[in-house]
């Protein structure tokens, strides 16, 4: 490991080389200096610009670039690239179009190195939706030059708070001893020690549709005693992109009996049950069964 670098941020992409530039340029205003980070930016088979677009940061950030071919949706290999290639201790997972705080990076490694076990750190992601309901308008109100700015007013106006706040709200921000804390380890915005994910093996490349492949990831480090925190000073904007929501519905349920099929527990084989146990819900079913009781093997 390098340690003159304080984290290692990887990026999957696949064309999506305009979202790819706003990421780039809000990881340019951190307050991290440029020199104690690395990018690692891991393009799925892109056919646009997207190589040229990270070229042109080469005189701004500390970035390096891999390409795969395009065989299909390759997320957890791309991911794993940027992991096994990581020389920070300290690994963020953000998605190419999330526009990081200037301080997401300083607070995602703040935690990381607090006192005690390791974790794994859920940052706070606002305008993240699950289909393009309200995307237009999302995107007349980002103002992709001050991700800062847009955030500190979304905050004030309490518009497009991360999807998950219901979750927090109802087990509160140190959520860490649910039974099934590693259900809303999302990759848009989250972060771990690079050994620890290495550990557990990192992502799972069987999977190969949208969905589950974090979740997957969660289960894993849970299972090896890493716990979940929330941070919300490590917050981002997920700016909007095309989604069909029936697609990534049907992904992500075919995903999930894979999870279950692999890992055969009383808890994962509630995800056979999605869409009607869901990460909003799963934690209290898990009581009200009483599995909570074998939520460390479960």
């Amino acid at each position: 490991m390098n340690d003159t670098l304080r984290c290692s941020v990887v990026i999957p992409t696949y064309n999506r080389m305009t979202e790819l530039r706003y990421t780039l340029e809000a990881l340019a205003r951190q307050t991290v200096p440029a020199e104690e980070f690395e990018v690692l930016v891991v393009d799925d088979g892109s056919s646009d610009d997207t190589a040229r677009v990270v070229e042109g940061f080469q005189d701004r950030l500390n970035v390096r670039y891999f390409f795969q071919e395009d065989e299909g949706w390759r997320t957890a290999k791309a991911r794993n690239v940027g992991i096994a290639n990581a020389r920070s201790d300290r690994c963020v997972l953000i998605d190419s179009g999330v526009l990081p705080h200037s301080g997401c990076l300083a607070a995602h490694i703040e935690s990381l190195d607090a006192p005690g076990g390791p974790v794994a750190v859920c940052g706070y992601v606002y305008c993240f939706e699950i289909d393009d309901a309200e995307a237009k308008q999302m995107k007349r109100e980002i103002d992709v030059e001050d991700p800062d700015g847009t955030m500190a007013r979304l905050a004030v106006e309490g518009k497009w708070p991360d999807i998950r706040e219901m979750f927090y709200e109802k087990y509160t921000d140190d959520f860490g001893d649910v039974p099934a804390p590693w259900i809303i380890y999302w990759t848009c915005n989250v972060s771990a020690r690079t050994a620890d994910l290495r550990a557990v093996g990192m992502f799972d490349e069987a999977f190969q549709r949208w969905g589950g492949e974090d979740v997957d990831l969660a289960y894993r480090l849970h299972r090896a005693g890493v716990s979940f925190v929330l941070n919300r000073k490590a917050s981002a904007i997920h700016y909007p992109h095309y989604k069909n929501f029936d697609e990534n519905e049907a992904g992500a349920a075919v995903n999930y009996q894979y999870f279950a099929d692999k890992h055969q527990t009383p808890i994962t084989d509630l995800l056979r049950q999605s869409p009607e146990i869901h990460p909003f819900n799963i934690n209290d079913i898990i009581r009200e069964r009483g599995l909570d009781t074998v939520a460390l093997r479960g």
